[in-house]
């Protein structure tokens, strides 16, 4: 396959993960949480912890929207800074328990979703579902 016509697939993937992304957790009850905000905490919750800059540069957002949004979301205690322990000097974010529980009932509702999408897909299938996101994983979106 010709790189350019690999790189039109991987465009047209990625738009479908958008969609995708965008079924499954449009309608999600949040608790409150704007879906800036919910952003954020899938982060926090999959790549622990991060940095405000990480994250301003991650959400495409300015480090003082970042910053303001990140105040937010530790006054609802779903996230807190810490310093870093390998260099005092840097904050590192990371959810709180209920930060962390807040997600896990979020991912939840999105995993029996993710669950109606393949429902009809034999073990074999799934088997190679999994085998395909690795494989993108490690080689692509790494």
């Amino acid at each position: 396959m010709q790189d350019s016509a690999l790189f039109q697939q991987l465009i047209q993937f990625v738009t479908s993960v958008h969609q995708a992304t965008a079924d499954m957790t449009g309608d999600i009850q949040h608790d409150a949480i704007t879906p800036v905000q919910y952003k954020i905490l899938e982060y926090l919750a999959v790549s622990p912890p991060q940095t405000p800059s990480s994250i301003s540069v991650c959400m495409h957002m300015s480090l003082p929207n970042t910053s303001r949004e990140l105040r937010k979301l530790s006054e609802k205690g779903l996230c807190e800074k810490m310093s870093d322990p390998s260099d005092g000097r840097k904050q590192v974010i990371h959810l709180t328990t209920e930060g962390q529980q807040l997600m896990e009932n979020i991912f939840s509702q999105i995993e029996v979703r993710f669950r109606e999408r393949t429902r009809n897909l034999s073990s074999e299938e799934l088997e190679q579902v999994g085998q395909a996101l690795q494989l993108l994983q490690n080689h692509v979106f790494f």
